[in-house]
């Protein structure tokens, strides 16, 4: 079926960020006494934090701590680590482009409401975007579908084969797919070609301003 709509993750997708979260979450480890290296952080991003945290703790710890770990950890990444992210190359470009295909654009992030909002400003792009789903309108964030599901209960009218995702990470391609949607894996977030390729991504582009170059030729193409 023709693509209808697009729907982008935020972190290591569109915003260079993902080693900035690594490094709050290492350190927001470290101050509750718990030594996790950015480098095993960084393999977790993608997910949500409650799926991060049982990456490293127990669930008795996470229950006694794990809010209060998460807490302390947005706070860091607000005041040290925010200001830093920058958007890769050719980020409106692409959106615009999806919009003048007369494709919808929609925004579904792992990240809490109010970081996405920030992102929004910070990649310049809230005016083409449709529909925004965070971590706070679901239950279970990715790997889990339903930021995915959530996000085609407000694209009101298209079925899941009618939308594909854009991501950058395994946990992307994985929640997508259980939601019916195929992914496009880039690269720009670091994850291993073959582990977005494993997880079920139908094609590979380097980072977005590659994408919007191959767009008439991608999956993502309503002439494809």
């Amino acid at each position: 079926m023709p693509v209808k709509a697009v729907v982008f993750d935020i972190d290591g997708t569109l915003l260079d960020s993902v080693d900035l979260h690594a490094a709050a979450w290492s350190e927001a480890f470290a101050e509750f006494g718990i030594a996790v290296s950015p480098e095993a952080a960084r393999r977790q991003i993608g997910k949500g934090g409650d799926r991060l945290l049982r990456a490293f703790l127990d669930e008795e710890r996470v229950a006694r701590e794990g809010e209060r770990i998460e807490a302390y950890r947005s706070d860091l990444f607000k005041r040290r680590y925010l200001d830093k992210a920058k958007p890769f190359p050719g980020v409106r470009a692409l959106l615009d482009r999806v919009r003048s295909e007369g494709q919808l654009v929609a925004l579904a992030s792992s990240g809490k409401a109010a970081e996405v909002e920030h992102y929004q400003k910070i990649l310049g792009i809230a005016d083409l975007v449709e529909v925004v789903v965070t971590s706070d309108d679901v239950e279970s964030s990715k790997p889990a579908p339903d930021i995915f599901e959530a996000t085609l209960s407000k694209l009101r009218g298209i079925a899941p084969a009618e939308a594909a995702a854009v991501g950058d990470t395994p946990y992307d391609a994985e929640a997508a797919g259980q939601a019916g949607l195929a992914t496009i894996g880039l690269l720009c977030g670091g994850f291993p070609s073959e582990d977005l390729t494993r997880a079920g991504c139908i094609a590979l582009f380097k980072d977005p301003q590659d994408l919007l170059a191959c767009y008439g030729q991608s999956p993502l193409s309503p002439r494809a």
